[in-house]
């Protein structure tokens, strides 16, 4: 009955900032592991970002520098911050969680829930 609901895609021109939520249900956040993958047409999903129960985070080396992960605990509530964006971020963006509180890694068949995605349009 877990349910995970990802909102703030959309186009932006390369350099363009979006920040993507994602509404989490029947899951507390707080003792969670939540991270966010993205899937490009054609290509198979890759991890972008991790934040687990002791806050400690993990971000592709494609992505480091320029996205944030970050949790409202008080809200189940996810994020990702993404500034400097280029077309190769075009993807569709997923939230994902574990049952358990620490991610280890972005390997994506260790994560139990997951949105429906969100649309992110990078226009050179």
């Amino acid at each position: 009955q877990v349910q995970l609901v990802e909102s703030g895609g959309g186009s932006v021109q390369a350099g363009g900032s979006l920040r993507l939520t994602c509404a989490t249900f029947r899951y507390t956040v707080s003792v969670g592991c939540v991270a966010w993958f993205r899937q490009a047409p054609g290509k198979e999903r890759e991890g972008v970002a991790t934040s687990d129960i002791d806050g400690g985070t993990t971000y592709a080396d494609s992505v480091r520098g320029r996205f944030t992960i970050s949790r409202d605990n008080a809200r189940n509530t996810l994020y990702l911050q993404m500034i400097n964006l280029k077309p190769e971020d075009t993807a569709v963006y997923y939230c994902a969680a574990r049952i358990g509180g620490y991610c280890y890694n972005l390997d994506l068949r260790n994560f139990a829930y997951w949105g429906q995605g969100t649309q992110v349009t990078v226009s050179s």
